[in-house]
């Protein structure tokens, strides 16, 4: 092994083993168990990791936005509030779709082109999460997204037991 990678592992372990965390470990579903684990301030906030074990289908959906579904017209042009609403409902339908909901999500990536509307982003991610397990997540602040008046879009992953 090289002298960098050993020197990456070192502070790998080092990161880690400095870092308090909490583990919340939910029922298993099937036959796989998601653990969630919390770094001491973000409890309930993030999560910094979602392990899923066991054997599993895993849907991954990205560029969740406003576009309309029929027509791809972006709808809610300058109302940040709605067009995350927006986004989370298509998450849930597609989720549906595959048997999941949103709390087989493991891990969301969220795209936002302007940080002043984070208090609204907290409240959509908070209806859309409706009292399941938190995800890991990142919120990136962006200059733009593919099309014009996209204020937000959304990558999420689910994982369900596979049939």
């Amino acid at each position: 092994m090289s002298a960098f990678r050993i020197a990456l592992a070192a502070s790998c372990l080092l990161v880690t083993s400095t870092v308090s965390r909490a583990q919340q470990t939910e029922p298993a579903t099937g036959t796989f168990q998601k653990q969630t684990t919390f770094g001491v301030w973000s409890k309930n906030i993030f999560a910094d990791a979602v392990t899923v074990t066991g054997p599993a289908k895993t849907i991954y959906l990205a560029g969740m936005g406003a576009e309309d579904v029929n027509t791809g017209a972006i709808l809610y042009q300058g109302n940040f509030l709605e067009q995350c609403r927006y986004a989370y409902a298509k998450i849930k339908k597609i989720l549906a779709a595959q048997g999941a909901t949103m709390a087989d999500v493991v891990k969301i990536t969220t795209y936002v082109t302007d940080m002043r509307y984070s208090q609204d982003y907290v409240k959509c991610f908070a209806e859309a999460m409706s009292g399941a397990a938190l995800p890991a997540h990142t919120l990136v602040n962006i200059s733009q997204l593919a099309w014009p008046g996209m204020m937000i879009e959304v990558d999420a992953t689910a994982v369900i037991a596979a049939k």
